[in-house]
């Protein structure tokens, strides 16, 4: 089972660095003046991006104990070339760039008129070990959510209604969900209707994405007038659980969260793998509409 996943997220993922020019990639990048050798790896760059990402398929939790005991023991035969898993530590900072790139073109799914939005908590330490922790200092930030207390980080999802992530953008903890700067960014390829939380009750925000062809419905608070919704936008506004039903995939079977990173570079390139694991799903949560009604949401986000 493990093996024939891996082996299709191999091929996808070769193909997309064949056509990949990495060489021109890097000249077009600013360096910090100091010139370092470039070396060519034993290990190629598909078969490090198919590693990480394989680990969030695997059901480990621990990527060192995935590595040396589970990868190079029982399928050594699918990467001939394995090297060290300290060898392997030191390499992964080449790997943010192509991962970025990979999720950006080959993984998101398509907007479909129909979509939820909603944020999730990244802690990387217990609250309690907040002022002792030294590898975000100055970049995770505290907050709380309806858990209560954490440190970290956030990730802002949209998706469509049949699962798929359409955009996500990362944030400090006390970062509001909902801040126009990022709602810009993530509904740049979104259109039609998009449901959400109370946590994004804003009239302004409402407004701001109105004029870009998007319709914000959110959950009322008790003390505010009901909004007059279709009973269909009252029946999709139920299934926002979808969303979180998502979420609880990304932390309980993708791994997006551990509080055993090293260092920022190790954390991104975690929480990316963790999405294109989650996209290469078969089978995701999804709602069931019928084509009618997707059609007629398209043409009220055309008109």
């Amino acid at each position: 089972m493990f093996e024939d996943k891996i082996t299709r997220i191999f091929v996808d993922v070769d193909d997309f660095v064949k056509d990949l020019d990495l060489f021109s990639m890097k000249k077009q990048l600013l360096g910090d003046g100091v010139a370092r050798r470039d070396r060519k790896t034993i290990l190629t760059l598909s078969e490090m991006m198919t590693i990480y990402i394989g680990f969030h398929v695997s059901n480990h939790t621990n990527f060192k104990s995935y590595y040396k005991d589970f990868l190079s023991v029982h399928y050594k035969h699918l990467f001939p070339n394995l090297i060290s898993y300290e060898r392997f530590n030191q390499s992964q900072n080449r790997l943010f760039m192509p991962l970025m790139l990979y999720i950006n073109n080959r993984c998101l799914g398509q907007c479909t008129g129909i979509s939820y939005v909603d944020s999730t908590t990244l802690p990387v330490c217990h609250i309690k070990r907040e002022k002792q922790h030294k590898v975000f200092k100055g970049i995770a930030q505290k907050s709380k959510s309806t858990m209560g207390w954490f440190f970290g980080f956030k990730i802002h999802l949209i998706i469509n209604d049949k699962g798929e992530i359409l955009s996500f953008c990362f944030s400090r903890a006390n970062v509001d969900d909902r801040d126009t700067k990022i709602m810009a960014i993530m509904t740049k390829e979104v259109f039609g209707k998009l449901f959400g939380d109370r946590g994004y009750i804003d009239q302004k925000l409402a407004e701001y994405l109105w004029n870009d062809g998007v319709e914000l419905i959110y959950k009322r608070r008790k003390n505010m007038k009901s909004m007059n919704l279709s009973d269909t936008d009252k029946i999709l506004l139920r299934k926002r659980a979808l969303i979180e039903t998502v979420n609880d995939e990304l932390k309980n079977i993708c791994s997006i969260q551990h509080t055993r990173h090293r260092s920022l570079q190790g954390f991104l390139n975690n929480a990316i793998s963790a999405l294109i694991a989650y996209q290469s799903f078969d089978k995701k949560p999804s709602i069931k509409i019928s084509h009618e009604l997707n059609d007629r949401n398209q043409l009220l986000a055309v008109a």
